[in-house]
């Protein structure tokens, strides 16, 4: 060990021994430890709030919980439920729609009609169910007539995907269909052009496919859909150096 950081190493624990016999001086026979509940919340990333020494990740639980009642944009005046998002809080995989249909707005869960029984039918096939991977959306509230969000809208609901992501932690992450993709990378290039290449979102690896309800008016797409998926298996398999 060099000098300097032998010298350094001492005077850390010298200073430690000092505190634990101050404190024994002062009648404490022991020091409880901090646990990570009783730390605050990180600041949502990209904030202007001072962080704190020690924080914590804000748990799917809380931010589910947050997020009830939410009215940061005008989608919430007619939905029926918040869709927040639904599987393995800890996957490796996360999957990123657009925004709830009507199926998902009545029910609360993210691709529960016949695009989501579709993907099912592609995540049996890399065999994975909903129970490994996690399903959520860019925005969370259902769209009047299914129109395409709002850029006010995104910028009210991306938010809590960025803090789902930071409380997953995914290895790599699929955009489903034009418009997660291009919202999620900011581009306006189109989904034939996006799917088959890698990407990266808040440092997540990411690939761009089409969305389960294009496959179903465009069933020829289905074999791009899966050379897709296999380089999504692949690199779960084989990850790549610093993953």
């Amino acid at each position: 060990m060099p000098d300097k950081l032998y010298h350094e190493s001492c005077e850390v624990i010298s200073q430690g021994r000092a505190v634990l016999e101050d404190l024994q001086d002062w009648g404490f026979k022991t020091v409880a430890p901090v646990l990570e509940e009783d730390l605050p919340i990180c600041p949502f990333p990209g904030s202007m709030a001072k962080q704190p020494a020690e924080c914590r990740v804000e748990s799917l639980e809380e931010l589910s919980s947050r997020l009830q009642g939410c009215k940061l944009c005008g989608l919430c005046e007619k939905r029926q439920n918040i869709v927040f998002g639904v599987g393995n809080p800890q996957a490796e995989l996360v999957l990123v729609g657009e925004a709830p249909g009507r199926e998902e707005d009545e029910k609360g869960f993210p691709f529960v009609g016949e695009a989501g029984r579709l993907l099912d039918r592609i995540l049996f096939a890399m065999k994975l169910t909903r129970q490994d991977v996690y399903i959520c959306n860019v925005i969370k509230c259902r769209p009047p007539s299914n129109r395409d969000p709002q850029p006010e809208e995104i910028a009210a609901c991306e938010q809590f995907l960025k803090l789902q992501l930071a409380a997953i932690k995914p290895r790599l992450i699929i955009a489903l269909g034009r418009f997660a993709a291009q919202a999620l990378l900011q581009t306006k290039e189109p989904i034939g052009r996006l799917r088959g290449y890698w990407r990266e979102y808040q440092g997540i690896p990411l690939m761009p496919t089409y969305h389960p309800a294009y496959l179903l008016r465009n069933p020829a797409g289905k074999r791009e859909v899966w050379e897709d998926m296999k380089q999504v298996l692949e690199r779960l398999k084989h990850p790549v150096a610093g993953e």
